[in-house]
């Protein structure tokens, strides 16, 4: 399926860089009390009684994974994937939504996985559809119900949800294509092109074939689920394209989507919605998972 987005590998790079720099739409202020604000309510989810925390959900590279609101009876998951550029962040921040989504009865996964420039792309899209089958082997130990699996994540996080919603992975992790049930994905990356002739490319190094093969725009699945995907009205531009044309060629392939644009947000607080029990994106979630 033909994207309008792998025409902007041809762009000028300066209008790129301009584009996908998230970092230069806010002043330091503003993205230091955000980020404060995500740590400070993960680390309240923390102190919750039902959490497990540093799961091992992948044995070759030890990467761990928390999982918030688990109970005797197994509830919905929602396994939300940290941005960062694939670059920066942690699972330690990445639970501001727990206490929330609690109170509607549905548990949180948060994870973390190896950065970039110490390991590239495809080995982080390896270790991301490895905790998804961790959920679904072992989800049950932990409270979860492996049917009532949802994966969402914010920026390089939204990429990497869209590589969990992609298809041609579930045979090699012995999960069904249906393995995850919705998406909710924040201010994504769905074609790579732009990105590997970006700013961004000085870390990640994408080859031509890392290109192809991890761009969820260029990889859907035989089978899709409901998706949501969020992005502020203060983005920058290459964001907002990113999230339209995916939300196009979902609709396309014949799978519901749902796009919103939510108003006075920026990069970095629009995923800050789901740490509001009766926000319109947290009732939208809710409803999505069947809950």
């Amino acid at each position: 399926m033909i994207s309008a987005l792998a025409d902007e590998a041809f762009w000028p790079k300066e209008a790129l860089d301009r584009d996908y720099n998230a970092r230069a739409s806010v002043s330091t202020s503003v993205f230091e009390v955000e980020m404060e604000n995500e740590r400070k309510l993960s680390d309240q989810a923390r102190t919750m009684n039902d959490c497990v925390l540093d799961v091992v959900y992948d044995r070759s590279s030890g990467q761990k994974l928390d999982i918030y609101a688990t109970s005797a009876a197994p509830r919905p998951v929602f396994l939300y994937i940290h941005g960062g550029y694939w670059r920066a962040l942690s699972k330690d921040g990445s639970a501001f939504m727990a206490a929330s989504l609690a109170s509607h009865g549905v548990a949180t996964a948060v994870m973390d996985y190896r950065l970039a420039p110490d390991v590239n792309l495809t080995e982080i899209v390896r270790e991301v559809r490895a905790a998804v089958a961790l959920l679904w082997h072992s989800g049950e130990t932990y409270g979860i119900d492996r049917n009532q699996i949802c994966v969402g994540g914010s920026s390089a996080g939204g990429h990497l949800t869209g590589a969990v919603l992609a298809g041609g992975w579930h045979k090699e992790f012995d999960v069904p294509e249906n393995v995850v049930k919705g998406g909710m994905l924040f201010s994504g990356l769905f074609h790579l092109a732009p990105i590997a002739k970006c700013f961004v490319q000085d870390w990640i190094a994408l080859t031509d074939d890392e290109v192809s093969r991890l761009s969820p725009a260029l990889n859907l699945p035989r089978q899709g689920p409901p998706v949501t995907l969020i992005y502020g009205d203060r983005e920058p531009a290459g964001f907002a394209r990113q999230s339209k044309e995916f939300h196009r060629l979902w609709q396309i392939a014949g799978f519901k989507s749902t796009l919103i644009e939510v108003e006075n947000r920026n990069h970095f607080d629009v995923v800050h919605e789901l740490a509001q029990p009766d926000s319109d994106v947290t009732n939208r979630l809710i409803r999505m998972m069947g809950v």
